[in-house]
């Protein structure tokens, strides 16, 4: 148990340097950092090392993200933001395919780091 425990905080830490060295161009109103940030409770249960569902946190992240990203242009820099932060932090693909469901998410499309963030 202690060694996942140190496994996340080194995720959390190695997320605090690599917001900074990520896109920093603005998708509307939301940044590229501010979008993986909103996302950041999320980890531990994208990425395997925490609970089994999202936390109350997480939820609230993703949906206020989710509300924000309220145009298809906005949702295509979102989506290519998080594909590839989803590649630095080693996201777990079906984790991200259950995470709308759990936080009561409604997404006209797969949350799926595989997706063809065009489309």
């Amino acid at each position: 148990m202690g060694k996942k425990i140190i496994a996340f905080l080194m995720l959390v830490m190695v997320l605090g340097l690599q917001v900074t060295t990520l896109d920093a161009r603005q998708i509307d109103d939301i940044s590229c950092s501010k979008a993986i940030v909103s996302l950041e409770p999320c980890l531990p249960f994208l990425t395997g090392l925490g609970q089994p569902t999202p936390t109350t946190s997480c939820c609230e992240g993703a949906q206020n993200l989710n509300q924000k990203a309220d145009t298809t242009p906005v949702r295509c820099d979102v989506c290519e933001c998080l594909k590839g932060a989803a590649i630095k932090f080693g996201v777990n693909s079906d984790k991200t395919k259950q995470l709308p469901q759990l936080c009561n998410i409604s997404l006209s499309f797969s949350f799926d780091p595989s997706i063809d963030c065009n489309t």
